[in-house]
């Protein structure tokens, strides 16, 4: 065997692998019960707040007529409004006109 080849030889080969290949050891793509723990406490976790959530949604009507809830809005709640919308503005009633019976959303009896 000549240099050349000598040379040649040495330089085809592999390198050595480092002794830390990556972090993907023996225990590489293993989980711990803690990885477990942090699971079970997320699915817990989401239970609650689904339920929650589902609270909440059955406390909303089933449709948003705004002439009902600006009736139903206690005065100084409008009046905020009234003066968030422009304070310059004054509002053009001081309390909204009652629903008339046979209106849409309205409480009467139609027939």
């Amino acid at each position: 065997m000549n240099a050349h080849e000598a040379l040649t030889w040495v330089v085809a080969q592999a390198p050595a692998p480092p002794a830390d290949p990556g972090g993907q050891g023996e225990d590489f793509g293993k989980s711990s019960p803690v990885g477990l723990l942090l699971l079970v406490l997320f699915g817990i976790a989401v239970a609650f707040l689904i339920r929650s959530m589902t609270k909440h949604l059955k406390k909303l009507p089933t449709s948003f007529d705004e002439q009902r809830a600006a009736q139903a809005a206690p005065a100084r709640a409008r009046r905020a409004e009234a003066a968030a919308d422009g304070a310059e503005e004054a509002p053009a009633e001081a309390e909204p006109e009652p629903a008339e019976p046979g209106a849409k959303g309205g409480t009467g009896t139609s027939g």
